[in-house]
């Protein structure tokens, strides 16, 4: 017999609607009531598994207002549940506010393992070593994902983002990281799930006409990040105005570097 907790976290299917645990099930049916960021959503879920536990709804724009309401319940002796529309609540959807503040009253939490799109993706593709930095949804304007790639060029660096935008995405990453390699996943668990691997242009190059589902993408680290570095400097400089040759006596003098190696390597690019 597990033990009773007062709130509980607990993941539902990013897809397939099978992959539920029958621990998830068993919550969802025992607490008092569900707190969901879609009632709709949420109820199609229960609906399949004949559950029949009141759902209220809890989204970024209630999250505030609903805490005071959550408290009372609690102290009442009832017990909730949160869910997200898909996957782990906390990965990148509402719950801060409120698991925060029931941590500072005393109450128990617990998190249900589960469905994640993260663990998803990342457990079928090929990756050197276990590290990896996960962003959440990546930013939307370009210069924010210029920066966002430039600073992590060392890491494997995970994010979501919206079929509607991710091919401005790729083009941003291309643009800053020309020989950066993608792993990108679409419609995860469902019947289209597709995973393609390859550098930037060419997974452009295969979505050209358009790409559906929700998206889940990779850039590797590079491989050989002190040229990446060296690269990521060269821009800085020559966006300045920089000549060639003002650069290269600029980067050699600073950080120590063969002037005339760092010459040729802005010709290259």
């Amino acid at each position: 017999m597990s033990r009773k907790f007062d709130f509980y976290v607990v993941p539902t299917p990013i897809g397939n609607i099978r992959d539920i645990t029958l621990r998830a099930l068993e919550i969802l049916k025992e607490v008092d009531f569900i707190a969901c960021e879609d009632t709709r959503t949420t109820q199609k879920l229960l609906n399949h598994y004949d559950i029949k536990t009141k759902c209220v709804s809890y989204h970024k724009y209630n999250e505030r207002e609903r805490v005071d309401f959550f408290l009372k319940e609690l102290r009442a002796g009832k017990s909730i549940a949160l869910v997200s529309d898909a996957g782990t609540p906390m990965i990148c959807d509402p719950g801060g506010v409120i698991i925060d503040e029931l941590i500072k009253a005393g109450f128990t939490v617990t998190s249900l393992p589960g469905a994640c799109a993260v663990t998803t993706f990342l457990s079928q593709i090929p990756r050197n070593g276990e590290e990896f930095t996960f962003i959440g949804f990546i930013p939307r304007s370009e210069k924010q994902i210029e920066d966002m790639v430039k600073k992590h060029s060392g890491d494997n660096l995970v994010f979501y983002d919206s079929p509607e935008r991710i091919l401005k995405t790729l083009n941003v990453i291309q643009k800053v990281r020309k020989t950066a390699k993608i792993a990108l996943g679409r419609e995860l668990s469902k019947l289209f799930e597709e995973i393609k691997t390859g550098f930037a242009e060419e997974i452009i190059e295969y979505f050209k006409e358009g790409i559906k589902g929700e998206i889940v993408c990779m850039v590797y680290a590079d491989e050989n990040i002190e040229d990446t570095e060296l690269e990521l400097k060269i821009q800085a400089l020559k966006s300045k105005g920089f000549k060639d040759k003002e650069t290269a006596i600029i980067l050699s003098t600073l950080f120590n570097l063969n002037k005339n190696e760092v010459y040729q390597k802005i010709l290259s690019l």
